[in-house]
Order: C-alpha cells, then sequence, then structure tokens
C-alpha cells in the first residue's frame, strides 16, 4: 500500500426511511469520489435508512448480510477499486439480534470485516443490540479501527483497538452539535491512542435531529487538523501520508445531482 492514502468522507444528508432514494445519494457520492481519485470512501452512520428510521420503517426488514444493499455496494466498490466503510443495519443470522454496523468493503468488493456499535444509544437506539468488544479490520498492510458515532465518547472503544494493532480509526457519525455534541470527544481519544482518526458525519434533518451544524473531521495527536460543516450533502477529500502521519492536503465539493 502507498504512504498517500486519498479519503473520502461522505457528508451527506440521507432521507429519513427512504431506502432507494439513499442508496442512489450515496452511489452518487461514491462515483464522485472516486473520480477524485479517492482510495477509501467513508458514510456516515446508517447512511441508508438515516439515523431516526424506526418510526417510518420498524425493523422487520433488516435482515442478515449481504442484502441487496450491501450487495450494490460490494459491486461498485469492485468496479472502482475503491474501499468502502458503509453504515447499514444487519440482522444476526445465529441470533436473530440487530446491529448498527459499519462494513469494510475491500476493492475487490468482499467484505473484509465489520465493526458492530458499542456505545449504543439506547434512547435512539433501542432496536440496537450492543457489540462485542472489537476488533481492527485488515485493509491491505493497514490495521484499521472502525467506531461507530459514540463510540468516541468514552475511551474504551479506540484504546481497544489501539491495543489490538489499529494504526488509524475511521468512524462513521450521526452526530449534531446540540444538544449532546461530541464535546471534544474526537480529539482526546486521537490523545490518548496517538491514533489518527477521520469522521464522517451527516448533515441535512433527520426527525427531531438537526445535523446541519454537525461537523466531518480529522484529528492527530489530538489536535483538529480539519473540520467541515455544510446545510448540503458534499464530499470531504482528505491526503494522508502515513509515512509522515500528517494531512497533505483536503477539499471540499458539493454534491452534484
Amino acid at each position: 500500500m502507498s504512504s498517500s492514502l486519498r479519503i473520502a468522507l461522505l457528508h451527506l444528508g440521507p432521507t429519513t426511511g427512504d431506502l432507494i432514494h439513499n442508496c442512489k445519494l450515496v452511489d452518487t457520492a461514491t462515483r464522485m469520489a472516486a473520480a477524485m481519485g479517492a482510495d477509501w470512501v467513508v458514510t456516515p452512520e446508517l447512511c441508508l435508512s438515516g439515523y431516526l428510521f424506526t418510526g417510518k420503517m420498524g425493523t422487520d426488514w433488516i435482515i442478515t448480510h449481504p442484502d441487496n444493499w450491501t450487495s450494490h455496494f460490494c459491486k461498485l466498490a469492485a468496479k472502482l477499486r475503491i474501499t468502502m466503510f458503509l453504515g447499514h443495519q444487519e440482522r444476526d443470522s445465529h441470533t436473530d439480534k440487530v446491529y448498527n454496523s459499519v462494513f469494510v468493503i475491500g476493492s475487490d468488493g468482499t467484505i473484509l470485516g465489520k465493526h458492530r456499535k458499542v456505545n449504543v444509544v439506547q434512547v435512539c437506539e433501542g432496536w440496537a443490540t450492543r457489540g462485542p468488544e472489537p476488533r481492527p479490520i485488515s485493509i491491505g498492510s493497514l490495521s484499521v479501527g472502525i467506531l461507530i458515532c459514540a463510540d468516541s465518547w468514552t475511551p474504551d472503544v479506540a484504546q481497544s483497538l489501539k491495543n489490538h494493532g489499529a494504526r488509524l480509526l475511521v468512524s462513521s457519525a450521526a452526530w449534531p452539535p446540540r444538544p449532546h455534541g461530541p464535546e471534544g470527544c474526537w480529539e482526546r481519544r486521537s490523545q490518548e491512542t496517538g491514533l489518527p482518526l477521520f469522521v464522517c458525519n451527516r448533515t441535512g434533518i433527520d426527525e427531531t435531529l438537526d445535523c446541519r451544524e454537525s461537523q466531518s473531521v480529522v484529528v492527530n495527536n489530538g489536535q483538529l487538523v480539519t473540520a467541515f460543516e455544510s446545510d448540503t450533502s458534499a464530499i470531504v477529500l482528505v491526503e494522508w501520508n502515513s509515512a509522515i502521519n500528517e494531512v497533505t492536503s483536503h477539499k471540499s465539493v458539493a454534491l452534484r445531482g
């Protein structure tokens, strides 16, 4: 793997409960990111359903993986030769429990691994089961730790990933600044672990959550490197040089179409 890695954070505003619309939104953004030269594409938390989806959709539609939605993005990742971090629900085939997950899809279209959210927010995620102690996922020669939103709130999840060999942290999120924002937790997790952290947040309004001022960020050595917010969907492309552990460039573009 090259020391230079282009990571696209899809700062999107999905429509709550509209799987078809949101699939098209993520598909369009992924193709744009690949055309911009992205190696990795990261989506927000639960990008295909919206975060507060249960009032409109319930949970009966959630099945074991790969479902049709994930299969679509496996094919797209292989076509575009990109690695994708897809925030989506899943049902365990053995226990029938449902999880808030991120699937890591390799550039050959295979699912390299997944992370099930550990710090489940019971008020909003009563449908979801708490995930097990996480393990990093190997992408080429790089060991990557995955977080989902509130997994960053406490030090234990990120530290466990570091202890098991993670060299970089990636987080999907649906985290508005109010009423309970991140409040510096991303900087603290990076400072404690010594690892860079790339956070892909969302925008738009999701039922009772106003995410139009939510930020997608990159943090390194506990310091905020870049923060992006937009009230419409956009792509943030960050170039990371792993040889020197620094962001060498970043830019954002509004989503077309």
